[in-house]
């Protein structure tokens, strides 16, 4: 099983326990609620998918309306599917896209796509009151891409200035630190 795969399951585990009414709860990532979250990975999901097939796949024209249907059941069908996407050693070999025209190492995306996965699924468990479970050499996988990528990964948007944590700190921390979440984050709702 590969990192991004680990990771996928590791967010699908707090996916399935993450109950309606917690929707609208904060999360550490400032921008979203946990529904707007939920949305932001639906949104960005067929892109990122469609990486590890090699192909550009824009996102859609507009959010998707977690009002109706199952929020929780497409999440964990896109977790599944993207990861099943990038199983395959040919995934990470050459260039891919990310949503759009411009090629990109395709080891990069998939690294991204695995610290999104752990970062988000860390801001869901904050914010809904669980623990995110993940193997340490992930982690430590991780910790060396995010710090190779930070700089791309800021100039892109994706990780926020950086949040001092001690050397010594746990493995994720320092993930959380560099691409710019505060590890001592607490949710401000009873859950």
């Amino acid at each position: 099983m590969s990192h991004l795969s680990t990771a996928a399951d590791a967010m699908a585990a707090v996916v399935r326990s993450i109950t309606p009414d917690q929707l609208t709860n904060p999360t550490p990532c400032t921008e979203y609620d946990v529904r707007a979250l939920v949305n932001h990975l639906l949104f960005w999901g067929p892109s990122l998918e469609g990486a590890g097939r090699k192909e550009s796949v824009p996102p859609p024209a507009t959010e998707v309306d977690l009002t109706t249907g199952d929020w929780r059941g497409d999440l964990l069908a896109q977790l599944d599917r993207t990861a099943r996407t990038w199983e395959p050693v040919s995934a990470w070999e050459g260039t891919t896209y990310m949503g759009g025209p411009n090629e990109m190492p395709a080891a990069m995306i998939g690294d991204m796509i695995t610290g999104e996965l752990v970062v988000h699924g860390w801001d869901f468990a904050q914010a809904t009151g669980q623990r995110l479970d993940l193997p340490e050499d992930l982690l430590t996988y991780l910790l060396g891409a995010v710090a190779e990528g930070v700089e791309q990964g800021r100039a892109m948007g994706i990780y926020g200035p950086e949040v001092p944590v001690p050397a010594d700190a746990p493995t994720l921390d320092r993930i959380l630190g560099i691409t710019g979440r505060d590890p001592a984050w607490v949710s401000t709702v009873t859950v």
